[in-house]
């Protein structure tokens, strides 16, 4: 027992400021990565919505699925540019996603609900 008091004495300090400096660091870590999730995301809406716009203003003698590629293309090469990664999948929901806004989507379709019921 007197041993292991003498080695708390001696080592406690250390112990303790390595297992808090341990404790930080992870949590550093895991702030670092929620953190670049959220600004990723952010800026794969921001690069969809502003590929969606462009090519609805330049492209406009094609349509569906020509303008759609169009579009995926413009959207992978600007985020590989920032070197954000991303799925096919993604994207194309992304994308579906900013039209149906740009459409005012959602909003038309719970306008039509509330006079069919009136």
């Amino acid at each position: 027992m007197e041993f292991f008091k003498e080695f708390i004495n001696t080592y406690g300090a250390a112990i303790l400021k390595a297992i808090i400096t341990a404790i930080a660091g992870y949590l550093g870590i895991v702030i670092k990565n929620l953190y670049t999730k959220i600004v990723n995301d952010k800026t794969k809406k921001d690069v969809v919505k502003t590929c969606v716009k462009a090519v609805e203003q330049i492209y406009t003698d094609i349509h569906g699925e020509e303008k759609l590629n169009k579009c995926i293309d413009s959207v992978v090469a600007m985020l590989g540019e920032k070197g954000i990664s991303t799925t096919d999948t993604e994207v194309r929901m992304l994308i579906e996603s900013a039209v149906n806004e740009f459409n005012g989507g959602f909003n038309n379709a719970s306008k039509t609900e509330k006079k069919a019921g009136e």
